[in-house]
């Protein structure tokens, strides 16, 4: 009999953890009536709609709940999975975004609230759409097409007739927002860490046509990113989420003509969203601070910010104002918790859970750690201690994507099955993530890189100091970017680890830049290195030319649809660990991306992972 890998023998728990389902991109109605949103809580993400007014139209706020006519019901927008909704002002429709296949490439569809009436509204042939926002004019989306060779074109969409107008175009571009009177776009250009809001003007033609006609930086010359922004109604103000000139991202309002005064700033934290009422007199901004959110409302007349009471989870994701200006609908997730719908009283800061399946019973918390890199740097984890166990314990550290994503207290799945194995969890925050400021995130661009990958060594001493984790017993694994970071870490630390999972990762820049999609490697190259400027580099950072170093088994997991880090990284690890004698397992999804989107894979995916550190093949400890 085969001893584990890094635990003991893998128990799940019950299927509560492994078939919770989520709520996700809530959309109010424009009568604050109903809220709708994605939801996979019948196997794979699809639109739903639940009603919010009980007789005679009236709220329950006594009962603390939200009194619903009837239940939920999905709206019918084909069978792929859906992936965002949006309520048209008029109420009469539904914008969805979808990814046919599973697959990286979105659609964007409008449909009636109660189903009927489909529409394909965007949908470039080999490409990509994003759903933006409706503009507030009559059923008018602004909607982005990105095509095969990283070209996007800003799109203003007819809802009812599906009337097209590009009114802008170009590489590494998004549209943010355009004023209700569709005189003015607010643009984004440039790849990421190092994107530029613009303002555009677009002038009507005789026929209806708007086009460009120049365009005006707002925060010229300032090193930084604006990654976010919106318009007052008539165009004249731009609210822009931004790190330009300065570290931490910020709110700033830039009117025509003048230049861009702070509105809301925290040196313990960074804007990490921003909704704006329809009016423009109301926003709501929602914090990071330490990976938690919190929640303040401006006034834009006025100025006046004022905070909300600590909403009832750890993380929101997702925040939108309702059309009346007195209501938000949020996304909202903790450890114990599935995503799920809150609606927050913006007057008087009150929230009610609308839809989501609520905590789980016997789920786990995580605790916060802070702790320096060899080289003073501070770093922060979450970790998460395996529930009735004494001494050390074996332990994963999982490395999020990005790089400048964050770690965040959010309901992982994956965490908590392998917590009910014995196993504990450490996610850390290692240099270039998100959330601690913008010298934070760029201190992993190019060479720097070699310090993200000692960061993760970093890691394993600091589990060590704590008594958490047993040293002979701790696996490493990522997604993405993370699974291109332990790939590394395993290469770079080869006895330091006792097994690697890797998620979607990147094997070999090389292979990667020349085979993903061209506006993503354009918009990588301040990230990693430009492919043939520094060639060099990439080769020394890429962990495949040093496979000859990898000494653990190693499981590789990738989607076949994916066009973001294509399946061939993960077809090159197979072929070269198996080549070297190395034990290598593999699982791919034939009907899924870069993301795991469908319940019954989501399960698959996860027990295969527990089981396989948990009761697989024995190796030496080194």
């Amino acid at each position: 009999m085969t001893a584990p890998i890094i635990g003991g023998p893998s128990h799940l728990p019950a299927a509560a953890s492994l078939t919770a389902w989520s709520c996700l991109a809530p959309a109010l109605a424009p009568d604050n009536g109903a809220v709708a949103y994605v939801s996979d809580q019948d196997g794979s993400p699809r639109v739903w709609v639940r009603p919010l007014r009980g007789a005679g139209g009236a709220w329950a706020a006594e009962t603390g709940a939200w009194a619903a006519d009837s239940g939920a019901w999905v709206v019918d927008t084909g069978p792929q999975p859906a992936v965002d909704v949006s309520w048209a002002p008029t109420g009469t429709r539904l914008a969805a975004l979808v990814a046919p296949g599973g697959g990286e490439h979105t659609q964007v569809w409008t449909v009636q609230p109660h189903g009927g009436d489909l529409r394909l509204l965007a949908a470039p042939e080999g490409g990509s759409a994003a759903l933006v926002r409706w503009t507030g004019r009559g059923e008018t989306l602004l909607a982005a097409e990105t095509s095969p060779d990283g070209v996007t074109r800003a799109v203003l969409i007819d809802a009812a007739t599906g009337g097209r107008q590009v009114i802008a175009a170009g590489r590494l571009l998004r549209p943010a927002a355009v004023s209700r009177d569709h005189a003015w776009m607010l643009l984004r250009r440039g790849p990421r860490g190092h994107r530029r809001m613009y303002e555009v003007e677009l002038i009507a033609e005789a026929l209806g046509a708007h086009l460009p006609s120049g365009e005006r930086p707002l925060l010229p010359d300032l090193p930084g990113s604006t990654d976010d922004g919106a318009l007052s109604p008539d165009g004249r103000i731009a609210y822009l989420v931004s790190d330009a000139g300065r570290d931490r991202a910020v709110l700033l309002a830039v009117r025509q003509g003048a230049g861009a005064v702070v509105l809301a700033a925290r040196p313990d934290a960074e804007l990490d969203r921003f909704a704006l009422s329809v009016d423009g007199r109301r926003g709501l901004l929602v914090w990071n601070v330490h990976g938690r959110s919190e929640l303040e409302v401006i006034e834009t007349g006025s100025g006046e910010l004022r905070p909300l009471p600590p909403p009832p989870a750890d993380v929101v994701t997702s925040a939108r104002i309702g059309w009346d200006g007195t209501m938000a609908a949020l996304a909202a997730e903790s450890p114990e918790e599935p995503s799920h719908v809150l609606l927050c009283d913006l007057d008087r800061g009150g929230y009610r859970h609308a839809a989501g399946m609520g905590r789980l019973d016997g789920a786990a918390g995580a605790e916060l750690v802070r702790f320096p890199a060899r080289d003073g740097l501070e770093l922060a984890a979450w970790l998460y201690r395996p529930p009735h166990t004494q001494g050390p314990a074996p332990f994963v550290v999982y490395l999020h994507g990005g790089p400048e994503d964050q770690e965040r207290p959010t309901f992982n799945p994956l965490f908590q099955n392998l917590l009910a194995a014995g196993i504990g969890v450490f996610a850390p925050n290692v240099r270039g993530s998100g959330g601690y400021g913008r010298a934070f995130r760029q201190a992993d661009d190019h060479a720097l890189r070699f310090r993200a990958v000692d960061d993760v060594a970093d890691c394993v001493a600091e589990l060590v100091r704590l008594r958490a984790a047993d040293p002979g017993r701790i696996a490493c694994m990522g997604w993405s970017y993370g699974g291109y970071l332990t790939l590394a870490a395993l290469v770079t630390f080869p006895r330091l680890f006792r097994a690697g999972v890797v998620v979607s990762g990147i094997a070999d820049f090389e292979t990667f830049f020349a085979r993903t999609e061209p506006w993503i490697a354009a918009a990588a190259v301040g990230e990693y290195g430009h492919p043939e400027a520094d060639r060099e580099l990439l080769r020394a950072l890429s962990p495949l030319r040093a496979f000859d170093r990898l000494a653990v088994p190693l499981l590789v997991v990738h989607g076949a649809r994916d066009t973001n880090v294509p399946l061939y990284e993960a077809e090159q690890m197979v072929d070269a660990a198996r080549a070297r004698g190395v034990p290598c397992d593999r699982l791919v999804f034939h009907d899924e991306g870069h993301e795991i989107r469908r319940v019954a894979n989501r399960i698959s995916f996860v027990t295969k992972v527990v089981d396989w550190l948990a009761a697989g093949p024995h190796f030496a400890t080194p």
